[in-house]
């Protein structure tokens, strides 16, 4: 299922109640429901293992929540995962911004399971 999303802030999210907000480079609440980035990994912004991940899941925090302030975009959902996060594939015109992020080294492809901590 796919829908257009336009007209949405996200700030990063706080310890407060979640509704529309990120949570790291590969989650995020809209409308009180969390969504998990398909086919991407981001780095722990909750637990990192060292100082080099939790600064990699910073960076790629505040780059989610840049790219999704950017303005409207498509959100295509594919279940949902192990935790109960709606997968979905956000893409704004031709590209999807999971990729963007592996693009820009703030995220992987998923299967990858290597440490940040290198």
């Amino acid at each position: 299922m796919a829908a257009e999303v336009s007209g949405k802030q996200f700030p990063i999210c706080g310890a407060g109640r979640r509704v529309t907000c990120v949570v790291d480079g590969d989650t995020f609440w809209l409308d009180r429901v969390k969504y998990r980035i398909a086919d991407i990994d981001a780095p722990e912004i909750s637990n990192p293992l060292c100082a080099a991940e939790k600064r990699s899941a910073e960076a790629s925090t505040a780059r989610l929540a840049q790219l999704l302030n950017a303005g409207p975009f498509r959100l295509e959902t594919r279940g949902t995962d192990r935790y109960g996060r709606i997968l979905a594939v956000v893409s704004r015109r031709e590209y999807s911004l999971g990729a963007r992020l592996v693009d820009e080294g703030l995220a992987r492809k998923w299967g990858n399971r290597r440490g940040w901590c290198n």
